[in-house]
């Protein structure tokens, strides 16, 4: 069973699946990174000095200075502003999967063969034009035109 297990866990598509996800990860790290530091601040500044990762609806009816001290005490809020953050991040995952996945179909799309442009010689079995009604090798008659 352990000699099973290690043929399972070593197969190539096994392997691959685990450093796909692994790059997912990294990659995801990344883009949240892009979005709360480099998008969002600019849409913020654009919108009118707003910070995203500040907006919640808070639920409890006492005051707190920013979405962070009201999570650090544990208060009932609707945190829109970080929901707003990961939507934005999904959309560019999504579109940068989207513009992979798109790519990859263009490399792996079936190569179409070229219409052949000529045939074999039923009597010496060379190469002739398709048109032929006589082999330019062996001058046999193919028939029909």
């Amino acid at each position: 069973m352990g000699k099973e297990f290690k043929a399972f866990i070593t197969k190539g598509n096994l392997v691959q699946i685990a450093v796909a996800f692994i790059m997912g990860v990294a990659f995801g790290a990344v883009v949240s990174s892009f979005v709360n530091d480099v998008v969002m601040p600019i849409v913020g500044k654009l919108i009118g000095n707003v910070d995203f990762a500040n907006l919640y609806l808070n639920l409890s009816g006492e005051s707190y200075p920013s979405a962070k001290a009201a999570r650090d005490a544990g208060a009932a809020a609707i945190y829109y502003g970080s929901f707003i953050n990961a939507l934005v991040n999904f959309l560019i995952v999504a579109w940068v999967m989207f513009l992979l996945v798109k790519a990859y179909g263009r490399l792996e799309r079936p190569k179409v063969a070229p219409a052949p442009t000529t045939k074999e010689c039923p009597f010496c079995k060379t190469q002739i034009p398709l048109g032929a009604v006589r082999c330019p090798h062996c001058t046999s008659e193919l028939g029909g035109k």
